[in-house]
């Protein structure tokens, strides 16, 4: 099964690209404390259809190029995406 993961774009300067932000909360080891860990993704867009802000869901596939190995499978429709 594909790993897939939902997130933010934070930039549509490429094309056919999109760079996504994944969010997650990570626990301190020591001090148990919830802190945020953030990390990009080059994810393939075919069309060139998402735009900087929307929160989409992204899916594990083949090597694309160098860096690319996600694809976007589709939109969330959330008012509430900074929250991803």
């Amino acid at each position: 099964m594909k790993r897939k993961l939902q997130g933010i774009i934070v930039s549509d300067k490429m094309n056919k690209t999109r760079v996504v932000a994944i969010t997650r909360l990570k626990k301190h080891p020591l001090y148990k404390k919830y802190y945020k860990a953030t990390k990009k993704f080059k994810v393939h867009d075919e069309n060139n259809e998402y735009k900087i802000g929307e929160g989409v869901i992204i899916e594990e596939t083949k090597p694309l190029s160098k860096e690319k190995r996600w694809k976007i499978i589709g939109k969330i429709e959330n008012k509430n995406n900074h929250n991803l």
